[in-house]
């Protein structure tokens, strides 16, 4: 896996920088069907991304935001998300990231998050660890709500009345709780410690498909809301530090 993680972290910083240079140009901003949105700059970072996945594994399968999926019957399929946060980009807020993952069959297998305005390359393939810039990582060790900083989904338009609930429920027993807006963000803190969890209620696989390796090489757990393992067809998940991941579960029961 080390040539996959060298393709992965060149072409994520390659795409972040881009990203950084462009942030404060006009941007074009287009409205999907879903009504996320989605720039040139977008765009552009996921061609960079693709040529230097297709120049090194011309074979493997590639499945990225913007493009959808070029299946070659590989057993290797690259999951992109070159602007993570697009919202955050557009807006001006430098809450965003570059986002790729590698699944082996159906298994996560390694992945890169690079975070332009602070620099941050963060990487992990399976059974070898969590790095943020080539320095190990790992989750915090809080256990116990009271003390914990929690990430939240978002999207709170799309349905408000359940989340609303789960906040509810959270909120009389957690320190705080974070909407911002980037899983890819979220997802590296969580591997660093810097949050304990996440809940998301309908995320897209090349929004978690890096940071699944990431948390759960730093000792995270990353599920779905049953506990079952997370899979590249599920939306909804519970990412945490272990310790806090049976009381976050209880919250969205």
């Amino acid at each position: 896996m080390h040539d996959i993680m060298t393709v992965a972290i060149d072409a994520a910083r390659e795409a972040g920088e881009f990203l950084r240079s462009q942030r404060r140009t006009v941007l074009a901003v287009e409205t999907k069907e879903d009504r996320s949105l989605v720039t040139n700059a977008d765009k552009e970072a996921e061609r960079l991304i693709v040529a230097r996945i297709e120049a090194a594994f011309p074979g493997h399968d590639i499945l990225g935001e913007e493009r959808g999926r070029t299946s070659r019957g590989s057993d290797h399929t690259w999951v992109i998300d070159p602007l993570d946060g697009t919202h955050n980009y557009i807006r001006g807020l430098e809450i965003y990231g570059v986002s790729i993952g590698v699944l082996r069959g159906s298994a996560f297998a390694a992945g890169a998050i690079y975070i332009p305005e602070t620099r941050e390359m963060y990487g992990a393939e399976r059974g070898g660890g969590a790095f943020r810039n080539d320095r190990k990582i790992h989750v915090s060790g809080r256990a116990d709500l009271a003390s914990a900083t929690l990430a939240f989904d978002s999207e709170l338009r799309l349905e408000t009345r359940r989340k609303v609930a789960v906040l509810g429920n959270l909120c009389p027993r957690i320190f705080n709780i974070r909407l911002v807006g980037s899983s890819a963000r979220i997802l590296s803190y969580i591997s660093e410690g810097v949050v304990d969890g996440v809940i998301e209620f309908s995320d897209k696989p090349w929004d978690f498909a890096a940071g699944v390796v990431l948390v759960e090489e730093a000792g995270g757990t990353m599920t779905s809301f049953s506990g079952a393992p997370l899979s590249v067809s599920d939306s909804a998940y519970i990412a945490s530090n272990a310790l806090l991941h049976a009381a976050l579960r209880d919250a969205t029961a």
